[in-house]
């Protein structure tokens, strides 16, 4: 397979858009362009035109560089969208053997199920666990042979408003999504490899103004979350604490940041309101403040996982990934405060990756190279998209699709997805059969008594001068 990928990843204080080309099993980077983003704060969108413009050159740049048009769109949306909810779904295999039919119907069967708010959409039906039969923690039922299919299912959904201003902001820059992929997915596709994820991980990308969480356990995703925090908070603190313009404090934190240095040598810095007048200000001053937000920013992370009951089961630990990382120090202080895992920093895998110039292996550009991924075929194993599609993948980053395409395997069964009235039907029809009455011919739908239904050089050096 032959196609061209646009990835956009629209953040809060900047847009990434990258141009990648796949060839078979090969991935190679044509372009890209960054834009200082505008009408957005803090992962939501706030002026759609705003928003419109900063995408719309961020990816004139990446064709200016590419020289050469994209086929497929991938953009991320931030989890301050998203909420999570976990579902399940069974149903008979008349023919006995599991094929793509029956696990198509499993999954949307989960997605019925789910007890979602009607302001909400869903944007990834992630399954966790299969069961055939009485087996359980089944990775892959396809071509297993088996009578009743069971399936456990993590929704990702987001507000149905903020998922519609999105396209709206797409649309004014004339930009068509395939795919619509919450940013700590994108990052973790990125930056995990299959150990980590069989043994427990969680992923954190902190970026400019937002923080993502996401945990992986057995190659899916069972929790995300998002904390309305970045880097960002340290150069508005160093703003306050050193009475110096935001511009000042952002390139103080980007040349002098570190959580380690004990430099206590001073530097003269404009003052707010008089940039004229220059004060003395100590390193060591600028430290305490950097160290007491990252601190805080760290501790609130852990305490959102350690909440969420999963802390204890990432036997691979943390994984840190965004902007934010770059501060020198950071992966001791998060050890510290994270003593019970590993922790190490992630830049982008570049298996599989041609033309990774430097700029593009930082840990910022996480998210974006994970789009291009997603949009070649790289995701769980096993998922329902924000087009109601189905995907497959086998495990991995490095693994093979069953096809070029991994949506045209499932080719047969995605253009007729099941409707929410047909499902209705379905659904009142075998609550109503009587017990002895079993039609082979029919989708039969098992429930459980306690089931309810209810994230180029210089000029390109130019363009990244934004953190």
């Amino acid at each position: 397979m032959n196609k061209i990928i646009l990835g956009i990843d629209i953040g809060s204080t900047k847009i990434c858009a990258i141009i990648a080309q796949k060839v078979d099993d090969e991935i190679k980077i044509l372009g890209a362009g960054i834009a200082k983003t505008g009408g957005i704060k803090k992962g939501i969108i706030t002026n759609i035109e705003q928003a419109a413009r900063s995408i719309k050159k961020a990816v004139s740049d990446a064709k200016k560089v590419s020289g050469t048009h994209y086929d497929d769109v991938v953009v991320s949306i931030s989890g301050a969208y998203a909420k999570s909810v976990d579902s399940y779904g069974v149903v008979n295999v008349p023919s006995k053997e599991i094929g793509s039919g029956e696990i198509n119907r499993v999954l949307q069967m989960a997605d019925h199920n789910a007890n979602i708010p009607h302001e909400y959409d869903r944007l990834h039906v992630l399954p966790y666990n299969f069961k055939v039969d009485e087996h359980s923690n089944i990775d892959d039922p396809l071509g297993m042979n088996g009578t009743r299919l069971e399936v456990n299912v993590h929704i990702i959904t987001v507000l149905k408003s903020s998922l519609n201003n999105l396209k709206r902001a797409l649309k004014s820059a004339s930009i068509e999504p395939k795919n619509i992929v919450l940013s700590g997915y994108a990052s973790s596709i990125a930056v995990l490899n299959d150990d980590e994820k069989e043994l427990g991980v969680g992923v954190i990308d902190i970026g400019g103004t937002t923080t993502d969480i996401v945990v992986h356990l057995g190659h899916s995703i069972r929790y995300n979350d998002f904390i309305g925090v970045g880097s960002a908070n340290i150069t508005n603190d160093l703003s306050m604490a050193l009475h110096t313009p935001i511009s000042v404090a952002e390139e103080l934190k980007i040349n002098n940041g570190s959580l380690l240095s004990d430099d206590t040598s001073t530097i003269q810095i404009p003052s707010i309101g008089d940039e004229n007048v220059n004060n003395e200000v100590s390193l060591a001053v600028a430290k305490s403040v950097i160290f007491a937000r990252v601190e805080e920013t760290l501790m609130l992370i852990a305490n959102n996982l350690k909440n969420s009951d999963y802390l204890d089961k990432l036997g691979a630990g943390i994984v840190l990934t965004g902007g934010m990382t770059k501060l020198e120090g950071l992966r001791e202080l998060a050890s510290s405060i994270f003593s019970s895992v590993p922790v190490r920093v992630a830049k982008p895998i570049e298996n599989n990756i041609e033309g990774m110039f430097d700029t593009l292996k930082s840990p910022e550009f996480a998210t974006t190279i994970g789009l291009i991924l997603y949009g070649a075929g790289y995701s769980t194993s096993y998922e329902m998209d924000s087009n109601k599609q189905l995907r497959y993948t086998e495990h991995g980053y490095s693994s093979k699709t069953t096809k070029d395409d991994p949506n045209e395997f499932f080719k047969d069964i995605n253009p007729t997805p099941i409707q929410t009235n047909e499902m209705d039907d379905i659904v009142e029809a075998e609550v109503n059969k009587p017990s002895n009455h079993i039609d082979n011919n029919s989708l039969e739908v098992i429930f459980e008594p306690e089931q309810k239904r209810g994230v180029f050089s210089s000029f390109w050096n130019k363009l990244t001068n934004i953190f």
